[in-house]
């Protein structure tokens, strides 16, 4: 049976890590990372790319639900606003089942995780002012099954996961 499964969460929650232990779990599996999707240099954030990186979401989970080799498609993304989820949804055009996972954390946390990929030079110290000003906004609308992650390994994330989608209690 073929699954359309978001992952959402803010910037360093973990959702990319998840998504790539996950892919391995719910085999056979294709996994999009919305980043990957408008990785520009100069990175711009306009109307004209947001619609861009949108489109090109859309077309590869399209693709991919259309593929007879795969039964779960993952795809993350900083999706803060129901709206965009929504978006991305009615482009995609499918009736298959779909799943919302929230990832959170605590700020504390985030800062932690976020500050060891600047020192790693994954990210610049801009995003930790982004990143918590978004974590709010994952306590509202954004909805979806919300998973805690602050003390969970990114194992367990991906097993609380795959046990939610296959019906089980633990993978």
């Amino acid at each position: 049976m073929k699954r359309l499964i978001f992952v959402n969460g803010p910037m360093g929650v973990g959702k990319s890590v998840v998504c790539s232990e996950l892919k391995r779990m719910l085999a056979p599996c294709a996994f999009l990372d919305g980043d990957w999707c408008w990785d520009l240099t100069p990175f711009s954030v306009t109307e004209e790319t947001k619609a861009m990186v949108l489109g090109n979401a859309a077309h590869l989970l399209r693709a991919f639900l259309t593929c007879s080799a795969v039964e779960n498609v993952l795809f993350c993304w900083v999706m803060p606003d129901r709206a965009i989820i929504e978006e991305l949804c009615s482009r995609v055009h499918t009736d298959v089942p779909f799943s919302l996972f929230t990832l959170t954390a605590r700020a504390e946390t985030l800062c932690a995780r976020l500050r060891a990929d600047i020192g790693a030079g994954k990210r610049t110290e801009d995003v930790i002012a982004r990143s918590l000003a978004y974590l709010p906004r994952y306590e509202g609308e954004a909805g979806g099954t919300r998973i805690a992650t602050d003390n969970l390994s990114v194992a367990d994330v991906a097993r609380q996961i795959a046990g939610i989608l296959l019906g089980k209690e633990r993978i």
